[in-house]
């Protein structure tokens, strides 16, 4: 067993020493355009800093549940247990929600005496300690919220100032995540509000993620790498189309600033809320998937230079560091989830993209038809494959086209596809040499010597489709 620890090391050392020096002229894999040129205008990573935080957490972005979304100031802590409760039930914890974070309103509105912060005796008598040891006894994370100011939003005592103190106390509670806001900042500049809070939870031994939500004003992705685990992009999220579409806009102009250790974050998720329909959730769930934060593509530069059988013995050595999610943080009322907000929200072939280990950020690579309501978002997954998402924010159903040259595929390469929504693949019909707008569902994994340029779906209004693409060898038998 030594023996072979020790090949496995050195193996694992020399990859990564190969890495180093073979990324620069390295193709990512032999399907995707290897132009340096292209690769920076769709799928581009040249402001991601490797590790830029390292207290040990987010090499995966935070998944969980957040009171805000649907319950604001209306919290207490049976609320919290029966959420941890129903996240073990309907199977969400199994597939990664883990933290359970309290946002604004735990707090007593002055504090005690020694300048401590206390959880409001009359929703919370029983303590933020106590409240910690059942979630961690169900195998959960508990967060908790407070503010870059002398007041949080809703006015509840702030933390500017007050930094070490309440670190120290968080921690001895065992809080394992901190929601940091920017209310009543005094006017101060965040690169200064922010980092002394990073400082005093590094210093109290406990790791804790550290969340900035600083609403990307000051475009936080450009430094806030440096001091937190993820930061805001934009300002609050609430339950309607244009604010969700609007900004995953705007995080989708920062695809090129995260990795592991410092995520950008388009805020929680509003899935089951009932301000949107079911295609409109259906949507925001896969564009969230879809953006998850950007990773070092320069090690996969390397890895392709291998065989696709030697690509996946590697890749497992380097699974801690490159396995990556986006932030997806539930914002409904767990306890009372209805079938349809469950069936979104546990996808896992979604949850999967998600969670894919190469994990460069998809990102909006063209939109046509009225103002641009008809889109197509899409990035780069391992194993040689493409995640895509047709999106249709038309207010009528449209046919949208996914070209291969502009989702980063050479023209001429054969495809299989699986439908993320309807768990079925398909195969490229012969009988289209040029485009498709239909499919055949594909039984069994086959070898298809089709080529086609592009794809076309018919999809509903606020609507999408969501697919993975995996270009085919005529000589492999299996995708």
């Amino acid at each position: 067993m030594a023996k072979w620890s020790g090949i496995v090391a050195v193996v694992s050392l020399t990859v990564f020493l190969m890495s180093v020096t073979a990324a620069t002229v390295l193709p990512i894999h032999p399907y995707l355009k290897v132009e340096d040129t292209f690769i920076s205008q769709l799928y581009d990573t040249s402001n991601y800093g490797f590790l830029q935080i390292d207290n040990g957490l987010a090499r995966t972005p935070q998944m969980g549940w957040s009171t805000w979304n649907f319950f604001a100031c209306n919290i207490n802590e049976t609320v919290i247990k029966e959420t941890a409760d129903a996240l073990i039930s309907t199977g969400l914890a199994s597939l990664g929600y883990t933290y359970v974070n309290i946002d604004d309103c735990w707090s007593r509105s002055t504090r005690n005496l020694k300048g401590e912060m206390i959880p409001d005796p009359k929703t919370f008598p029983s303590g933020i300690k106590a409240l910690a040891d059942y979630v961690h006894s169900k195998g959960l994370k508990l967060g908790v919220y407070s503010d870059a100011g002398i007041f949080t939003c809703q006015v509840r005592p702030g933390s500017l100032f007050q930094e070490k103190n309440d670190a120290e106390l968080w921690a001895s509670w065992g809080v394992d995540y901190l929601k940091y806001d920017n209310c009543y900042n005094l006017g101060l500049p965040p690169q200064k509000r922010y980092p002394p809070m990073r400082d005093a939870l590094n210093d109290t031994g406990r790791t804790i993620f550290y969340a900035l939500c600083e609403w990307g004003i000051d475009d936080p992705a450009k430094w806030a790498g440096k001091i937190g685990n993820s930061w805001r992009t934009t300002d609050d999220i609430n339950d309607t189309w244009i604010s969700m579409t609007t900004i995953a806009d705007i995080n989708n102009k920062w695809a090129s600033y995260a990795g592991p250790g410092g995520w950008n974050d388009p805020d929680m998720l509003e899935v089951g809320n009932g301000g949107m329909n079911y295609h409109e959730y259906k949507g925001h769930f896969s564009i969230w998937a879809l953006m998850k934060a950007t990773h070092n593509y320069i090690f996969f530069k390397f890895l392709s230079c291998f065989s696709f059988s030697l690509s996946l013995f590697i890749l497992p050595f380097f699974s801690n560091i490159y396995h990556v999610l986006a932030p997806l943080i539930i914002g409904c009322d767990v306890r009372n989830i209805t079938a349809d907000t469950l069936k979104i929200l546990s996808n896992k072939e979604v949850i999967a993209v998600d969670q894919d280990p190469l994990g460069v950020q998809g990102r909006r690579v063209y939109a046509s038809g009225p103002d641009g309501c008809q889109q197509v978002w899409a990035g780069p997954l391992s194993r040689n494959r493409l995640a895509m998402v047709l999106w249709n924010r038309c207010s009528k159903a449209a046919t949208i086209t996914a070209n291969w040259s502009a989702i980063g595929l050479e023209p001429s390469i054969s495809v299989s596809m699986r439908d993320l929504w309807k768990h079925t693949g398909f195969i490229i019909p012969k009988a289209y040499s040029d485009r498709i707008s239909y499919v055949e569902i594909l039984q069994h994994e086959v070898v298809s010597e089709n080529t086609v340029g592009s794809f076309s779906a018919r999809v509903n209004a606020h609507g999408c489709e969501m697919y993975i693409l995996t270009p085919r060898r005529a000589t492999r038998s299996s995708i």
